[in-house]
């Protein structure tokens, strides 16, 4: 799975994100709440927005508070063991609010829905309503059926669902940024990876209702679009209309087109997807940001092929290569799982040598956990002992951590456009936001008569690890 884009810490193997309505609510307005908590990738936030406006439309509104919720929604991660882990702890304790409070519904959405449904209704008996990712438009009758008493399930995957004329809620936006999908699924079948059998085939969404929504958020003041999907390079929609096909660059420009200060960016690329004519878009237009997430996974070709991540580590550099040719100021980061199957002390050299040569910005970077049902699973055996995986990791994110500290260091003394997308965590005298290369920045506000979403040129005078720190200048 290539979409591993949005965990804190290089130690979690999944992120907890409580999604909520960003507007209040209007007293007794809604008969009904619902409360969802998102984990994992950037597809399942999006997934509770679309979630968020079904419920809407059935009069239940967005609650912050867990007590006033008369529906509890989690919208589940199955990528590693962790994160079910972590998510069944957190249904352990929604059951205790339920044996509390009489009526209350607890749901699973998302991967964990389609894989464990059976354990989750019966065996322990955590759940009333099990969902799948292709299933959402159901949820109305699911309700109504666990509220009469019944056990409600409906993980049936589908070849054409793209929820294309559902207009999403943005749940717990800043009001700057959010995401728009533009297909579903993955055809991918990487050895480690159980997206292709809890998300389904790929299928592309429409590019006309792509546009009108990525339209209609900079009409409503947000300021930059992320283009979401497994595998957004191999979008690929035929206009009957117009008898042509619309490719991933193609939809780019679209977008781009759609207005100088509206940002674009995407995730994830698969490394044999991403083409020439996806590049050369993003050097054409200012408002595609430079920026690629392009998942490694492995530094070593027979681990790679293991893998079936379908090419080799001479491919891979050399993509990188030509990234960097087209697009020399663009920001790489990457994903890397250490301790796959058979993995040698000198195959986990090889991935240290492959990140020293890439100089990754930033990395996502895990040991491999097996997980039930995958390719890997069933052809071969997890023989590397978790003492081992542990200390390669650790290799790992020491190797990244310098190179993240470098890449950072390089840019003192730069100039970068920066959307202003909020205060600093830390103080709310300091505006925080990103460059286009995708790496925080955080600057101090000064008497500058400035508010988010505003664009502003901060000036790079030190930086941490993670983080650069600046100042406006004009």
């Amino acid at each position: 799975m290539e979409m591993l884009a949005l965990q804190n810490k290089v130690h979690d193997e999944t992120k907890q994100g409580e999604a909520f309505a960003p507007f209040e609510l209007e007293p007794n307005i809604f008969r009904k709440h619902f409360y969802i908590e998102s984990y994992g990738c950037a597809m399942n936030f999006s997934d509770s927005e679309i979630v968020a406006s079904i419920l809407n439309n059935e009069g239940f509104g967005a609650t912050k508070n867990l007590e006033e919720a008369d529906l509890i929604f989690v919208n589940t991660c199955s990528i590693r063991e962790k994160a079910e882990a972590t998510i069944r702890k957190r249904l352990t304790e929604f059951r205790k609010l339920k044996e509390a409070r009489k009526g209350v519904l607890v749901g699973v959405l998302g991967c964990m829905a389609e894989r464990l449904k059976a354990k989750l209704l019966e065996e322990e008996k955590l759940v009333d309503i099990v969902i799948g990712p292709d299933a959402y438009r159901s949820l109305p009758s699911l309700i109504e059926e666990a509220e009469g008493g019944q056990k409600s399930v409906n993980v049936l995957l589908s070849r054409d669902e793209t929820y294309a004329d559902i207009s999403p809620i943005r749940l717990d936006s800043n009001g700057v940024s959010a995401f728009v999908s533009i297909m579903r699924g993955c055809n991918n079948m990487c050895s480690f990876c159980v997206v292709p059998f809890t998300r389904g085939r790929e299928r592309s969404r429409d590019a006309v209702s792509i546009v009108a929504e990525a339209t209609d958020l900079f009409k409503k003041g947000y300021k930059e679009v992320t283009l979401l999907g497994q595998n957004v390079d191999s979008y690929y929609w035929f206009n009957e209309q117009k008898d042509k096909a619309v490719t991933f660059a193609e939809l780019l420009e679209m977008v781009a087109l759609i207005h100088p200060n509206l940002r674009v960016r995407f995730s994830t690329s698969h490394p044999k997807d991403i083409t020439d004519d996806v590049l050369f878009t993003m050097a054409k237009y200012e408002n595609i940001c430079n920026y690629i997430h392009l998942p490694i996974q492995s530094g070593n070709s027979r681990i790679l092929q293991l893998m079936n991540r379908t090419y080799s580590r001479e491919w891979y550099l050399a993509k990188v290569d030509r990234i960097r040719e087209i697009l020399p100021d663009c920001g790489i980061t990457t994903d890397i799982i250490t301790g796959f199957c058979t993995e040698t002390e000198e195959d986990h050299q090889d991935t240290l040598t492959a990140m020293a040569y890439s100089k990754y910005d930033m990395a996502y970077m895990y040991f491999y956990s097996e997980r039930p049902g995958t390719l890997a699973e069933r052809r071969f055996d997890d023989d590397v002992p978790l003492d081992v995986k542990k200390r390669r990791l650790q290799e790992i994110v020491d190797m990244q951590g310098a190179l993240s500290t470098q890449s950072n260091l390089n840019d003192i003394g730069k100039t970068f456009k920066v959307l202003i997308e909020g205060n600093s965590k830390k103080s709310d005298t300091d505006w925080s936001g990103r460059t286009e290369q995708n790496k925080s920045i955080v600057f101090p506000k000064g008497n500058y008569q400035l508010q988010k979403g505003d664009y502003v040129h901060v000036k790079v005078n030190e930086c941490t690890r993670a983080t650069l720190l600046g100042e406006i200048v004009k």
